[in-house]
């Protein structure tokens, strides 16, 4: 099913890798000034909502993202052997950890036995509080996760930029439809 030899990301993959990098940075954004709303913010009910419901649009946008990689062709990676083997292990941390958040995120807000409203459209349900403090625990975890994805993000975002300016390969250009 996959062709071997393709020099870039077909168009789906490139914007829903895009849309993936701006989603989960604004996501990460609103979630440290979301802890910070006070009891009388306007946004003290509205953000978290929004939050949720961009989280769960977030995970199935991945999960079909996932399904479309194992479907189509990939390019090849460009680079040493160790900057092909970091580059698969920072794939799969990044995947990993987006499932850590999207698992954690759904335990926070379904601890009290609610369901999670996606902006009115349908309802996901709850398994409620499925043991001891969940939602604290939950949350240092989704908390300790987004730091780490973020790091792991800017990291690979400063690797494409290394192979852009300093290998000059085409690791960048595969990733904006622009490879030689």
């Amino acid at each position: 099913m996959k062709k071997t030899q393709v020099t870039q990301y077909n168009a789906l993959a490139r914007i829903l890798h895009w849309l993936s990098a701006v989603v989960i940075v604004a996501m990460f954004a609103v979630g440290l000034w979301m802890v910070d709303l006070s009891y009388y913010s306007e946004w003290y009910k509205t953000a978290p909502d929004w939050h949720r419901s961009v989280g769960i649009l977030l995970l199935l946008v991945t999960v079909f993202r996932l399904l479309w990689k194992a479907l189509t062709a990939s390019p090849q990676i460009e680079g040493s052997k160790l900057e092909i083997a970091a580059a698969k292990a920072a794939h799969h941390s990044i995947y990993l950890l987006m499932m850590v958040i999207f698992i954690s995120g759904y335990l926070i807000s379904t601890s009290d036995g609610r369901g999670i409203e996606v902006f009115g459209w349908f309802t996901v349900p709850s398994l409620g509080e499925l043991f001891a403090n969940q939602s604290d625990i939950a949350g240092a975890v989704h908390f300790y996760a987004a730091w780490l994805l973020i790091g792991l993000a800017a990291l690979h975002a400063l690797a494409a930029l290394k192979h852009h300016f300093v290998n000059k390969d085409n690791t960048l250009r595969k990733m904006i439809g622009a490879s030689k």
